[in-house]
């Protein structure tokens, strides 16, 4: 079976079982596991950040930010595909009590323009204070596409003057880094906070973690443990995550250009009618109205392919760690065969 639904999917290989099987343990909610302390300064330092927190998942990362940025009745900013707001159960209301304003962007990245038009006054007492702006890079439902450097940079100078805070949701933000080489540093500079997934395009099993300053990251542990978020011997967790980091992130090209691939083939067949453009792993696609987005999925099923809808004729591949050149080429032959 080949599957494409999500870069979430894949196995651990075998030296990364190796790393988790060595891993030494400690009790993490005293802050006794050495390894999850290894993976924490690691990444904060890879980012050039003060603290880190290791968490379960990103959606948690995601929520934990949040709720360490505002008070109930603010208001956060984000794009109408972000996936704080589509794919994280209403998190952002039932954890904050914040409402969101949606800004519609290009694939999911809206402009510092836009953003600027879009901050509530302070001083009326009619509206929530808008206090979060949240970014995804890459955008998921927007077929990974990237934020560009010189636009996150107005951004910032945005929320700077206005004193509001800026969160990235990096989920896939390694795809990101790798697509447009912009060190995590620099990421670490423009941002107040940031998310970053290790079991999606990294290969890990599990585990996000949250990035910020010391006293961000103080506040972010209380809640994680609010959240029911605290681990014991998570070392064996931690561990993968930090073999992923040393030996993963290159890695991601092969993976972003066999989405290209199967990008420029889709767009050749008869019965697509529009491919979002290619930049790292994710390739969505508009079927034509003659296909049956179900029926699709059903007949890429029964040759062996388990791929996702985004929509009614939306359907989304997404290439990842196990998905080999032989598998992408495999892949390139069903859907060229593919008959409405």
């Amino acid at each position: 079976m080949i599957d494409v639904r999500s870069d979430t999917v894949t196995q651990p290989t075998e030296a990364m079982r190796a790393a988790m099987h060595a891993a030494q343990l400690g009790d993490d909610v005293f802050g006794e596991d050495p390894t999850v302390n290894e993976l924490q300064q690691r990444a904060a330092t890879m980012f050039g950040m003060e603290s880190a927190l290791f968490c379960p998942t990103g959606t948690m990362t995601n929520q934990i930010a949040i709720k360490v940025h505002t008070q109930p009745a603010d208001e956060i900013v984000c794009d109408r595909l972000a996936h704080i707001y589509l794919y994280e159960g209403g998190g952002t209301a039932f954890h904050s009590g914040c409402s969101v304003r949606l800004l519609e962007g290009d694939r999911g990245r809206f402009s510092a323009t836009d953003l600027s038009a879009n901050i509530n006054a302070r001083h009326d007492a009619h509206h929530p204070w808008t206090r979060l702006v949240a970014i995804e890079n890459t955008v998921n439902k927007g077929g990974g596409a990237c934020w560009q450097l010189p636009e996150i940079e107005k951004i910032q100078a945005v929320c700077r003057a206005n004193g509001l805070g800026l969160h990235l949701d990096g989920a896939r933000l390694f795809n990101a880094i790798v697509a447009t080489q912009v060190k995590p540093a620099v990421f670490g500079q423009l941002f107040d906070s940031i998310s970053i997934c290790l079991s999606k395009g990294l290969g890990a099993p599990v585990g996000s973690l949250l990035l910020g300053s010391r006293e961000f990251i103080q506040k972010a542990h209380r809640v994680r443990k609010v959240m029911g978020g605290g681990m014991r011997q998570a070392g064996v967790i931690a561990a993968a995550g930090l073999y992923v980091l040393e030996h993963h992130i290159e890695r991601l090209s092969q993976d972003h250009a066999r989405a290209k691939h199967l990008g420029t083939t889709l767009a050749r067949l008869p019965y697509v009618k529009h491919v979002l453009p290619v930049e790292t792993n994710i390739v969505i696609f508009e079927l034509t109205e003659a296909c049956d987005g179900e029926a699709y999925l059903k007949a890429l099923q029964a040759a062996g392919v388990r791929a996702v809808r985004m929509g009614p004729r939306l359907i989304r591949f997404v290439t990842h760690l196990n998905i080999s050149d032989a598998d992408t080429e495999h892949l390139v032959d069903i859907i060229s065969r593919y008959k409405t």
